[in-house]
């Protein structure tokens, strides 16, 4: 029975791919891929296999959504082994409904393979923890852009009252609105704020600043690479 892997690549590093995706690109013949995936984790794949890059970019010419599926479809009806390599965990913020809809629309089996996320992996490369007993009680994933990239229809009350820890993924193009509008809600401006760009690859940079201050810090910066913000108690220095 024909059947399609989506899974996740982790955050960059390969040491940090799970055996089960690891396995899996070692004796796939089809792999496609997010642009976000490194050298040095496609270098897993069989030689022989079939790489094709399917990445978005945000504010970047890249595959419509639409195409992507049609290619997945496409790659999983030759009956061959196919991989979908998703950065991070597919399960978060990857557009996986679009494809296992695609996938099941087309009569077509699949499995989703988990891989760690990108808050997870920064919290370790920063050897913080991102929930602390009577400082933080939870985690709030969120988007960065909305539609059409626009700025996210978050609510901002909601999140600047719940306290804990705030991930923002693809966050870096409208960090200044993110973080307005966070303010605005009422969110304390003196919170601790890291933005790790690049997290677990030799490149990782990290900024600090207070959340207030961290829009400018990050346009200091310039950042070339995917960027990752953290806000909250407890990340505050020890």
């Amino acid at each position: 029975m024909v059947k399609v892997f989506l899974a996740g690549a982790g955050p960059g590093a390969p040491e940090l791919l799970t055996l089960k995706t690891a396995r899996l690109l070692a004796c796939a013949e089809i792999v496609l891929h997010d642009s976000l995936v490194g050298p040095a984790i496609l270098e897993l794949i069989d030689r022989d296999a079939q790489i094709i890059d399917v990445g978005k970019r945000c504010g970047q010419a890249s595959n419509a959504q639409t195409e992507i599926c049609r290619l997945l479809v496409e790659a999983a009806l030759t009956g061959k082994r196919v991989v979908r390599l998703k950065g991070g965990d597919p399960v978060i913020f990857g557009r996986l409904t679009e494809e296992m809809e695609a996938l099941r629309q087309a009569g077509i089996a699949f499995e989703v393979v988990p891989g760690i996320t990108a808050a997870s992996a920064a919290a370790a490369a920063l050897n913080v923890s991102l929930t602390q007993r009577q400082v933080s009680r939870s985690v709030h994933i969120i988007t960065g852009h909305g539609a059409e990239y626009g700025l996210p229809a978050h609510n901002w009350t909601a999140l600047a009252l719940a306290g804990g820890t705030l991930a923002i993924y693809m966050g870096t193009k409208h960090l200044p609105g993110l973080v307005a509008s966070l303010l605005a809600a009422g969110i304390d401006p003196q919170i601790p704020a890291i933005a790790i760009e690049r997290a677990t690859l030799p490149e990782q940079r990290i900024l600090r600043a207070d959340l207030a201050q961290m829009p400018e810090t990050l346009a200091r910066a310039a950042p070339t690479g995917p960027v990752l913000f953290l806000a909250g108690a407890a990340l505050a220095d020890r």
